[in-house]
């Protein structure tokens, strides 16, 4: 069920992109309220969602190489390789220029499947809010794992079976093989119904995910692979104001006044993520 505010709007669809509308079509099916603080929240979730989900199928699409920690590499025109396998901003390189360069460039790099999903949502989101608020709320930008900046806003919240197109969920191979260790689960974003992108999987359902991941079990495992149920997803409402205007809600006043109901949130997240 979708509501805007307390009321349960009626929403002329005709003319959205299909994705958004197969999304709100799902959202009014289900039993779960997903509520919103104006039109504008709504269209803007929307819109980032479609923007994760062309930003997979681009980074997909360019050339990087899937890579461990160990072997990192970057263009160092754009970025510096530190010690660990993370990639540190230039100084004369804004935060939007490094960005792009990595679905312009794509063959001079190479990272793990964590690090390309947060390239994913940088990208999703600097194709759907003002350029300079983007340089502004991601200065001195670090690609490395799970490191994000405070102002992506992650949220993390239960409930894998009523995820949608944009959000992130983790695969977990619980038996993996030690001396294989770069299987132990894949981060993925998902695209459309049981389709997912995996860096360094590629585009796949979630049975064939699965499947790849138990080739690399322990010996004579019989331990599957599963799709977990944690969801992650960019706190929309708190983006939504760089778009241009935004809703004019303030986000925290907003999910504690409806915190309590399912499909809402359970947390918003300002940390980092360690998907392993």
């Amino acid at each position: 069920m979708i509501r805007i505010g307390n009321e349960e709007p009626v929403l002329e669809t005709e003319n959205w992109p299909p994705l958004w509308q197969k999304i709100v079509r799902a959202k009014k099916n289900s039993a779960s309220v997903y509520r919103y603080a104006s039109l504008a929240h709504l269209q803007f979730e929307l819109k980032l969602r479609t923007g994760i989900v062309e930003a997979a199928k681009a980074l997909r699409r360019s050339g990087v190489q899937f890579e461990d920690f160990e072997h990192s590499h970057c263009n160092e025109r754009f970025w510096h390789l530190n010690n660990r396998g993370g990639f540190e901003l230039r100084s004369d390189v804004t935060p939007a220029e490094g960005i792009r360069d990595i679905f312009a460039n794509g063959p001079l790099y190479g990272f793990e499947c964590a690090t390309a999903i947060v390239i994913v949502l940088y990208k999703g989101l600097l194709d759907c809010i003002r350029e300079k608020d983007f340089n502004r709320m991601f200065a001195d930008l670090l690609l490395y794992d799970w490191h994000y900046d405070a102002d992506l806003r992650l949220i993390e919240k239960q409930g894998a079976s009523e995820a949608f197109p944009g959000d992130v969920l983790y695969f977990k191979n619980p038996d993996v093989n030690p001396w294989q260790i770069e299987w132990q689960g894949e981060n993925t974003v998902k695209l459309e119904e049981d389709l997912y992108y995996g860096h360094g999987i590629g585009i796949e359902s979630s049975r064939a995910i699965i499947a790849k991941l138990n080739r690399h079990r322990k010996p004579g495992s019989t331990v599957s692979a599963y799709l977990t149920d944690q969801v992650i997803s960019p706190d929309f409402l708190y983006l939504s104001q760089f778009e241009g205007g935004g809703p004019g809600a303030n986000p925290e006043s907003f999910y504690q006044t409806f915190a309590q109901e399912p499909g809402i949130v359970s947390r918003i997240g300002r940390r980092r993520y360690w998907m392993v």
